[in-house]
């Protein structure tokens, strides 16, 4: 077979097989589609089938369609995190700047500290990746541990029928602040003295060409819009990698400098989902070729369920201590805590960055995959019977 009918072949294999699952099983209530594409991902790589039939690994990821594979990733995971930069409400978040700055503080620095904290019990040897330091590293799984997926968070909030009612608006102005954190402490840790010339130059020339563009947008048709979008993201993720931050920053960046209202709320949506059909399940793909088992599967099991207990608990206590404050009901803070605690997909991608600089190892990386996995599947059936203790009115 040639190259273009082995990458033929694992396309059909990334996409039939979790949707096989995923129908046929009926998981949709524990595991959300994109929960077995990440999963299928994992089994399709190196650590599991890979090693049960190595000449299968072989012949169907091999380096060319690998190479092929992770293009395709790229672009689609640069799509939706600038979609996610996108749709960050900031003004709505101001106008009730004390009920989200609050919520949204506390929500990230509860389990960020104890994430840094499950990263100062690991040994450095197994879990730090070649070029990365204590301090990287330990910042890398701290963040990891606060992240909230927003747009898996608007999914999973579509499913329950509640994004469009008030809670659920107020869930997406806390998330919409975490991200804000998430992809600043993201360009802290990857900053990097001897480049840091090279990455001021980047700033300011971004924030130059994002003054620029914002007097183009608001002058042209939102037809020309979606265009100009394209190609702003395409050099905005050019810069960011040019400098040594990535091309992930840079992408976020180029959405969080649009406003939202300049595309149509219908269009950006089938967007987002269009993505999330026909080229993520390829990045998921990609991912699971990275996972690996190399400290033994039971210890990468450990260090997943230790960033778990971190991850979740500090959500849940931080948001605790939120409704307290604010004078919430504990059904409300419980089911707001776990919406937030969603990690899938932003953790996913923050994690392939932090691997992609050798921050954390592969091992670390498989870890906090399976955390991702888990704190997803745990949301909807944690959260479905506190809607209804609270009454909440689902939309229609």
């Amino acid at each position: 077979m040639t190259s273009t009918e082995i990458f033929l072949l694992a396309l059909a294999m990334v996409f039939a097989i979790p949707y096989l699952i995923w129908r046929l099983g009926r998981t949709d209530y524990w595991a959300p589609l994109v929960v077995v594409q990440i999963l299928t991902g994992i089994a399709l790589g190196p650590g599991v089938l890979g090693a049960a039939f190595p000449a299968y690994y072989d012949f169907v990821f091999n380096p060319q369609v690998v190479t092929l594979l992770n293009g395709v990733a790229w672009w689609g995971v640069m799509l939706f995190v600038f979609i996610a930069g996108v749709e960050l409400d900031l003004a709505a978040a101001w106008r009730e700047k004390r009920d989200a700055g609050t919520t949204a503080l506390l929500a990230m620095v509860f389990p960020f500290a104890l994430g840094c904290g499950a990263a100062l019990l690991l040994p450095a040897g197994a879990w730090l990746g070649e070029r990365g330091n204590a301090t990287q590293f330990m910042l890398g799984i701290g963040m990891s541990c606060a992240v909230t997926a927003l747009p898996i968070l608007v999914l999973l909030m579509e499913k329950l029928a509640i994004l469009r009612t008030p809670l659920g608006q107020r869930i997406l102005r806390y998330a919409s602040l975490d991200d804000i954190a998430i992809w600043a402490v993201l360009a802290v840790i990857l900053a990097q003295w001897d480049r840091i010339g090279k990455q001021a130059l980047f700033l300011a020339a971004f924030g130059l060409a994002a003054w620029g563009l914002r007097r183009l947008m608001r002058a042209v048709s939102e037809r020309d819009r979606w265009y100009i979008a394209v190609v702003w993201l395409a050099l905005a993720s050019l810069g960011a990698d040019w400098c040594g931050l990535h091309f992930m920053i840079g992408a976020f960046l180029a959405g969080a400098v649009l406003d939202a209202h300049w595309f149509d709320q219908r269009r950006m949506d089938l967007l987002r989902d269009n993505v999330l059909l026909v080229l993520m399940p390829v990045f998921f793909l990609s991912t699971g070729l990275r996972t690996q088992w190399g400290v033994g599967g039971a210890m990468v099991f450990v260090a997943a369920a230790l960033f778990l207990v971190a991850a979740v608990a500090g959500k849940l206590v931080g948001v605790g201590l939120a409704g307290r404050l604010l004078g919430w009901s504990r059904d409300e803070s419980l089911a707001i805590g776990l919406l937030l605690q969603t990690k899938a997909l932003i953790m996913i991608i923050f994690s392939n960055v932090l691997l992609d600089k050798q921050i954390i190892s592969a091992d670390t990386f498989t870890a906090l995959l399976l955390m991702a996995v888990a704190s997803t599947m745990i949301t909807v059936p944690a959260v479905t019977p506190l809607l209804a203790r609270m009454g909440v009115q689902r939309q229609a």
